[in-house]
């Protein structure tokens, strides 16, 4: 995968606008764009919420090992 890609910008209403290329893609709808120098930087943006980021992990197995319920040790005082 090359990391160097020249792409056309162009005008989305009063913005100035640029398609982000097949092998640039990154999930989610939200971008975070920064400016360092001349240079823009355009970042996937990160999880609003615990939520969001729980809706991202797999879901666990179901079948979990039996836990035995033991008594505690008496602790003297």
């Amino acid at each position: 995968m090359s990391s160097e890609r020249h792409v056309k910008v162009f005008r989305n209403g009063r913005n100035r606008a640029v398609r982000i290329p097949r092998e640039f893609e990154f999930p989610g709808e939200d971008a975070v764009i920064r400016k360092e120098g001349t240079r823009l930087i355009i970042e996937p943006a990160p999880p609003k919420s615990l939520l969001a980021v729980l809706k991202t992990l797999k879901q666990l197995p179901e079948d979990f090992p039996p836990i035995a319920d033991t008594q505690p040790e008496p602790v003297d005082l």
